[in-house]
């Protein structure tokens, strides 16, 4: 009998317009085995403004008053990616039989910055730094490396049940408020009455990351990662999606790393934070969510709220073992009109009123990697801003809580922080298939200023953060994904409370992203 996926073929292996093997058209072999060859090459060039401390050996005199100097900073940083997939199974209507994915990546990035102790803690290393992200060629990160079984068909719909092992990424919530990376674990999941439920039970063990590419190494990092979510299709309304999840997160960086220390490629030391009485801590969290994602007609909704309880035996601030409990909510609602779509929101993390003593109030993630408000493109959305003097950050790259943690990636969750309040507007505007504008406003408020104030030893400090300005274009000019573009600029204009720990001056940030696949 003839082939019937090679019926009328007229493409080659590397042509991706047409009919391709190394894009899973038609079986590499058999009747049901896929390949797909995805490569990609990410290129980020970036420059931003940021308060940044002179230190104690300046790179050049003068700057804003004795202690901020020059904060300008050039990025660029290039990611290459190849995703090899080989699966078993139909193509449409039925889950994968098995699949392997594997998916190495190569960066190499390069910082340029005006003042010393940046780019590395010894000074004698200047102003500038070019980094492989490894130590050798050989040494490539994995993002993604696992194998996936179809362990059960529940009925004659294709609902099933399925497992998967390995280097997974896994974000647990809609927007990536609690969990989002890519980590080796076991993950279930599968669906249920038509594919209308859905779920996931998933454990993962973490791994360090590297310093500057923050891709995967090799190195284990004493921390347990389990999620549990139940996802339920048209819920009450056509379109909407509701969400029931439980995280847990047991982070034994204290008990069980026999360093009981750990320093970044760049020479700080992230894991304890250096602040308060410097001793190991492991952490055990709970968290329970609500959210959704949809829309309700023509209103498109988005919603959150997670109640976080557990305890860390030892916060470096409060001085003490605490008890946690702490809240996050935010909120999203936008209105298609034509290519138009105007939204409003409001996100709440909550803060510590009483940094001393024994609940820990303020909120913090496990690893975020917030889609809200801006997403990747506004400043303090972007942008790690360090609290200058005391080796944490006010708020991580990529994250939207001020949670006086040293690193997102390899340092550890903190509950005693300011939290935060925002509300904000936002227009997406789709002028082509082609060209596509999202502008961005977000106000800002610290929820509590009691965990600055214990912490810089200064009375005080104001609530008010800034408002932030966020304007990003993306450009397709093929009409797929093949190339794709994006030119971003946000200002962070500050506000009083911003002033009192860091700077007054306007602060921006701009970057340019080509990222071109096959």
């Amino acid at each position: 009998m003839p082939d019937r996926w090679r019926i009328g073929y007229s493409g080659h292996w590397w042509d991706p317009y047409h009919q391709n093997v190394l894009k899973g058209d038609y079986p590499i072999f058999g009747q049901r085995t896929f390949f797909i060859f995805t490569g990609v090459i990410d290129t980020l060039f970036e420059a931003r403004n940021l308060p940044t401390a002179q230190g104690a050996s300046r790179a050049s005199p003068g700057g804003n008053g004795d202690f901020f100097g020059r904060g300008q900073q050039l990025l660029v940083n290039e990611n290459i990616i190849a995703s090899l997939d080989l699966f078993h199974g139909s193509t449409a209507f039925k889950p994968k039989d098995w699949e392997f994915r594997l998916t190495p990546v190569f960066n190499v990035n390069y910082l340029k910055v005006w003042e010393n102790q940046v780019v590395n803690i010894d000074v004698r290393q200047g102003t500038n730094r070019t980094d492989f992200g490894f130590k050798s060629l050989g040494q490539v990160a994995l993002q993604e490396a696992f194998v996936e079984v179809r362990l059960l068909k529940v009925d004659k719909r294709f609902d099933f049940i399925s497992a998967r092992a390995g280097i997974q990424g896994f974000t647990s919530d809609f927007r990536g408020f609690v969990f989002s990376d890519n980590q080796p674990g076991i993950k279930l999941f599968g669906n249920l009455a038509s594919n209308r439920y859905q779920w996931n039970v998933a454990y993962f063990y973490m791994l360090e990351k590297d310093t500057n590419s923050h891709l995967n190494t090799f190195q284990p990092r004493h921390q347990h990662v389990g999620v549990a979510n139940l996802y339920r299709q048209d819920f009450l309304f056509p379109g909407y999606t509701t969400q029931l999840s439980f995280h847990f997160n047991l982070d034994q960086a204290g008990s069980m790393d026999p360093n009981g220390q750990h320093y970044d490629t760049n020479g700080p030391l992230v894991r304890p934070a250096p602040i308060g009485a410097v001793r190991p801590h492991d952490l055990r969290v709970f968290y329970l969510g609500w959210s959704g994602e949809g829309h309700i007609g023509r209103l498109n909704l988005t919603h959150a709220f997670y109640q976080v309880l557990g305890t860390d035996d030892f916060n470096p601030i409060a001085n003490r073992p605490v008890d946690i409990n702490a809240q996050m909510a935010a909120l999203e609602l936008s209105y298609d009109i034509d290519w138009l779509r105007p939204k409003v929101f409001a996100f709440f993390a909550s803060g510590d009123s009483n940094p001393r003593d024994s609940t820990a109030k303020g909120f913090d993630s496990i690893i975020d990697n917030v889609d809200f408000a801006g997403a990747g493109f506004s400043f303090f959305n972007r942008q790690p801003i360090k609290l200058a003097g005391t080796g944490v950050n006010l708020v991580n790259r990529f994250s939207l809580v001020p949670d006086l943690r040293t690193d997102k990636d390899e340092g550890q969750a903190n509950f005693v922080n300011p939290g935060l309040f925002l509300v904000g507007a936002g227009l997406d505007a789709v002028f082509t298939p082609k060209l596509k504008a999202s502008l961005n406003v977000n106000v800002l408020w610290f929820v509590n200023t009691e965990p600055l104030i214990l912490l810089l030893h200064q009375p005080g400090i104001g609530h008010y953060i800034g408002e932030d300005y966020a304007l990003r274009l993306t450009y397709r000019p093929f009409l797929n994904n093949h190339v794709v573009t994006s030119l971003a600029v946000a200002v962070l204009r500050p506000g009083s409370g911003f002033g009192d720990i860091l700077v007054n001056e306007l602060l921006y940030s701009a970057f340019l992203s080509v990222t071109l696949s096959y």
